[in-house]
């Protein structure tokens, strides 16, 4: 079986497996993560959003070989309980969190938004956001959180 190393969460990772397979399959099953969750299968939901170098992408539809060498960030490397990332924080505040499914895809898309544009707008964190699909209605929320965030990230 092949090897595959990238970067997880900061840390050197190397995966024997067929490289055709979905990186969220790996995620979830060899590795054993929970955060990205499986939703449509066809990376139009965000439920598996990742973060690769600086842009959020499906992990349902990402194989295994196109990380190979490269830096991929899950919910699991956002933040700690102890240290949570200003988005977990603002997210609680903001009181953007429903039933959660989302969530973790949601919040990747935000990071990798505000990794590449620290002071985003509105329209902007829209933009972001718009391949996320949320259920339980909380986008106005959501939008409020990751501009809470960028504020307290440039504060200090």
């Amino acid at each position: 079986m092949p090897t595959v190393r990238f970067h997880l969460n900061g840390a050197e990772t190397e995966i024997e497996a067929d490289p055709d397979r979905s990186l969220l399959d790996i995620l979830r099953g060899q590795i054993g993560m929970t955060g990205p969750h499986f939703g449509c299968g066809a990376g139009e939901c965000g439920a598996c959003n990742v973060i690769i170098g600086d842009h959020a992408v499906p992990a349902c539809d990402t194989p295994l070989w196109s990380v190979a060498g490269k830096d991929v960030t899950t919910i699991e490397g956002l933040g700690t309980i102890e240290r949570p990332h200003p988005l977990q924080r603002a997210f609680i505040t903001e009181q953007a969190l429903q039933c959660g499914y989302c969530v973790s895809g949601i919040l990747m898309s935000a990071a990798a938004l505000l990794k590449r544009n620290s002071s985003p707008t509105s329209r902007e964190v829209k933009e972001a956001l718009d391949r996320n699909l949320c259920r339980c209605g909380s986008h106005n929320r959501m939008v409020r959180a990751v501009l809470r965030a960028a504020e307290e990230m440039a504060a200090g």
